[in-house]
C-alpha cells in the first residue's frame, strides 16, 4: 500500500507567503482530523510502527498549528484592548 502525500509546507512561512491551495488545506485539516481520531480511538495504538508515526507526527503538527494560532489570536486581543484603552473605550 502507497503512503499518502501530505501538501505542507516543511519549513515555517509568514501567513503572507503561504501560498496553499483549498486543495492543499482541506488535505492538511483530513490529515490532522484522521490523526486525531486514530488516536482518540485508543485501542491497541502502536505509536511505534505502522501507521502510528505518521499519526503521531500529524497529531504534533496539529497542536502546533493550533498553538501558532492561539499566539496570533492572543496578539490580535491585545492590539484590540491596547486600542480601546487609547480611544478610553
Amino acid at each position: 500500500m502507497a503512503t499518502k502525500t501530505i501538501a505542507r509546507r516543511r519549513t515555517p512561512v509568514s501567513p503572507g507567503e503561504n501560498a496553499q491551495g483549498p486543495a492543499d488545506l482541506l488535505e492538511n485539516t483530513l490529515s490532522q482530523l484522521e490523526a486525531l481520531l486514530w488516536a482518540s480511538h485508543g485501542k491497541d495504538i502502536d505509536w511505534c510502527s505502522g501507521d502510528g508515526p505518521r499519526h503521531l507526527d500529524n497529531l504534533l503538527w496539529l497542536a502546533a498549528e493550533l498553538a501558532h494560532k492561539a499566539g496570533e489570536l492572543f496578539q490580535l486581543s491585545e492590539m484590540a484592548r491596547r486600542g480601546a484603552l487609547e480611544t478610553g473605550g
